[in-house]
């Protein structure tokens, strides 16, 4: 699992890039604000302990779309959280350290780069302006949180989510972050891991459906 002032930078990172409320302490961990259709509040345990995850069900309040993210066995945490919650597909927590990489665009493909309250949204388009990839990310207290990494399937084999992720990285540093966090589908980790950055565990995703 990764240590607690990079799943505090992640968790304060990904509510910064997906423009949420928070994140605000709690006894159990931290709620954000995440007011979608499928996700209403995110609680995320920096403690993985059987009565943390108890108090951050508890504090759901039977609201749908409430998730509990936490290091813990997906199988245990169900029988902790009582009826009602569901298990999610899992993240992957990743890493690596962030230095500065060469760009290449793909011929047939132009790059653009926007920067809003200093959230970087890269973007991959055809000539014709189809859309193929793009992804965020945000910084805190050093740590840039790599968000929504996503190629068009009929984009996919041609680099263009290395493209994305290598432009990512270097607007990161120039923020000032040295490290670079995500989590990561197990579809995704195949990518992060030929560009260098390593897992450190399993984060269970459980959410209410009432």
């Amino acid at each position: 699992m990764l240590d607690r002032e990079l799943m505090l930078g992640w968790v304060a990172g990904l509510a910064k890039a997906r423009r949420d409320v928070g994140p605000v302490e709690h006894p159990w961990g931290l709620r954000v604000e995440t007011p979608r259709q499928r996700e209403r509040a995110r609680h995320v345990l920096l403690d993985p302990r059987e009565e943390l995850v108890r108090a951050a069900a508890e504090a759901a309040q039977r609201v749908p779309y409430t998730w509990i993210k936490a290091f813990v066995d997906p199988r245990a945490a169900s029988a902790w959280v009582g009826e009602g919650w569901e298990i999610g597909g899992p993240e992957i927590m990743m890493t690596a350290p962030l230095h500065p990489a060469e760009v290449r665009v793909p011929a047939g493909y132009e790059l653009g780069t926007d920067v809003v309250d200093g959230v970087v949204h890269v973007r991959v388009r055809t000539g014709a302006g189809e859309y193929a990839a793009d992804g965020w990310t945000a910084v805190v207290g050093g740590v840039a949180v790599v968000d929504r990494v996503a190629t068009d399937e009929g984009h996919r084999r041609r680099g263009l989510g290395s493209l994305v992720m290598r432009v990512l990285g270097n607007a990161a540093l120039e923020q000032g972050a040295v490290t670079a966090v995500l989590g990561a589908t197990v579809e995704g980790r195949a990518l992060y891991e030929s560009l260098g950055w390593s897992a450190h565990g399993n984060l269970t995703g459980l959410v209410y459906k009432g």
